[in-house]
């Protein structure tokens, strides 16, 4: 189970080396003292620096988007940014329960329960286009014999299980790591599971047939595009620093797909065994031009699925979506 949360810093101009020794000191690797002495203290005031956390999955296609911000080609003066990468349903509910990050990604599923503290902001999100989270098996079965079996399940704030619930609300799940679905299914734990992430191009190399894919439903559904999960910026930061945020982490995807082939190789770090091909491939269904804006119909669709959602008895909070750019 991935809950092991890795944070890093970057910032701007100078100060990358303080943010390796600020992470040093948070591990305990060094000693909290000061390195100032009466004889080397600057009589004058540094600027402030406004720190900001940014949460994020550890996955290709985030750290492509972050590419930018994570290796210091977009700076923001007077900002310094502290990235922490989890699992989504982790950060789900840490935004849910504690509001934790200034900044951090989400299921859109989620964003009813977080709505107090953060809003969306206008990128850094990923769409199915007639695509997203399958429901696969080891045997062949029809989409209407789901709600006689137990189905895995990668959390219950996913949007993922927000489109499934919708689609069929009958469906017995299991809350299983979204890492370990496969395994379990193979394993004979389960007969099916919901998979999101790579593992919607790598599940037929394991022999699982797939059953439904959920954002070809969607788009049979409503004609729009599924929103699975985007980015929410604390509301208390004020208009000024969203403003600042946005454009920073739009410049960053922008860097990221105006410099592709740079992006990538950093992005296959965090393939979990994809080749450069499907990377590639993974990384361009779900970072494109509605990363950087979703558009009037991708933000219609946000308020469809979270709507029906609230009508379908799934999210007991009335949605109020709004965006920040």
């Amino acid at each position: 189970m991935r809950r092991v949360c890795g944070r890093f810093q970057i910032a701007d101009a100078a100060s990358n080396l303080q943010g390796i020794k600020d992470i040093f000191l948070l591990k305990g690797i060094l000693p909290a003292v000061s390195t100032q002495t009466p004889e080397t203290a600057s009589p004058v005031a540094s600027p402030a620096v406004k720190e900001i956390s940014i949460a994020h999955s550890p996955d290709s296609d985030d750290a492509f988007m972050f590419y930018g911000l994570a290796t210091n080609k977009i700076r923001v003066p007077g900002y310094r940014f502290t990235h922490t990468l989890c699992d989504i349903e982790t950060l789900n509910r840490r935004a849910r329960d504690e509001a934790f990050y200034d900044v951090s990604a989400i299921s859109f599923h989620a964003y009813p329960y977080v709505q107090e503290n953060y809003t969306l902001m206008g990128c850094g999100g990923s769409v199915g286009e007639g695509y997203g989270p399958m429901v696969v098996s080891n045997r062949k079965m029809e989409p209407g014999e789901l709600d006689r079996i137990r189905v895995a399940i990668p959390g219950t704030l996913t949007t993922a299980y927000l489109a499934l619930k919708i689609f069929n609300p009958k469906i017995e799940t299991q809350v299983v790591p979204f890492d370990q679905i496969i395994p379990e299914i193979l394993a004979g734990k389960y007969d099916a599971g919901l998979i999101i992430h790579e593992g919607q191009l790598t599940y037929t190399t394991n022999g699982l047939h797939k059953i439904i894919d959920l954002g070809v439903w969607w788009r049979e559904t409503t004609g729009l595009v599924l929103p699975l999960g985007g980015n929410a910026i604390r509301r208390s930061l004020g208009a000024k620093s969203h403003k600042i945020i946005s454009k920073a982490l739009r410049d960053s995807i922008n860097h990221a797909l105006d410099h592709r082939e740079e992006a990538l190789e950093y992005a296959m770090q965090f393939a979990r065994d994809l080749d450069t091909g499907l990377a590639s491939k993974f990384v361009s269904m779900y970072v494109n031009e509605r990363t950087l804006d979703y558009g009037a119909d991708g933000r219609e669709a946000i308020r469809k699925l979270l709507d029906l959602g609230h009508e379908r008895g799934v999210i007991p909070i009335s949605p109020k979506v709004d965006f920040v750019d």
